[in-house]
């Protein structure tokens, strides 16, 4: 996970943990939640999948998408800023 990684990497480490313990939790924070709107949902391998995001530092986000019937996250992102894609 690259500069998220290195920038904060105990933030980095629990989001792993996160996502392979609980990648689509009941109990959703600001710091760990599925996207909305348009980015709700992402492709990968052309299958449609849920989007969820964790936030690392104040800035930095991992977004992943969950892959519900394998039991697998894919990694969709990693930034060290706020993704402007959120803006909208």
């Amino acid at each position: 996970m690259g500069a998220v990684g290195s920038q904060a990497a105990g933030n980095t480490r629990a989001a792993w943990h996160l996502m392979r313990t609980d990648p689509a939790p009941a109990a959703r924070t600001e710091r760990h939640h599925r996207l909305k709107g348009e980015l709700a949902r992402g492709q990968h391998r052309g299958e449609t999948m849920d989007r969820w995001q964790i936030e690392v530092t104040a800035g930095g986000r991992l977004w992943y998408l969950l892959d519900v019937e394998r039991r697998t996250v894919w990694i969709d992102r990693a930034c060290t800023g706020h993704p402007k894609a959120t803006d909208r």
